[in-house]
């Protein structure tokens, strides 16, 4: 497997779009060369930069990360609004509105 270091060009810079300021850094990575090309081919037929998809798909894994920790506003209202007994069975009580719903 041969491996080639693919390097971010742009060096760090700000943009201003409206009110909004965004800083960009370059970053050296390590990967194989066939990804590389792959991933350059996906991009472009996408019309983006590797870049962007790197960037962008970053920002997903860190944004589920976020999602995943913090409750919406409307889930937390809803905490502690059903009380159910202490041996409440959720998996055999599904498993019977299944089998109601769709026979059984």
């Amino acid at each position: 497997m041969t491996k080639l270091i693919w390097r971010i060009e742009n060096m760090t810079r700000i943009f201003v779009n409206k009110f909004i300021r965004v800083m960009t850094t370059k970053l050296t990575l390590t990967i194989e060369q066939n990804v590389i090309k792959t991933a350059k081919i996906y991009a472009h037929k996408r019309g983006r930069s590797l870049s962007e998809l790197i960037e962008n798909y970053l920002r997903t894994l860190t944004d589920k990360e976020k999602e995943s920790e913090e409750l919406s506003p409307r889930v937390k209202r809803l905490v502690g609004s059903v009380k159910l007994p202490k041996n409440f069975d959720y998996k055999k009580t599904l498993e019977e509105a299944i089998i109601k719903k769709h026979g059984g």
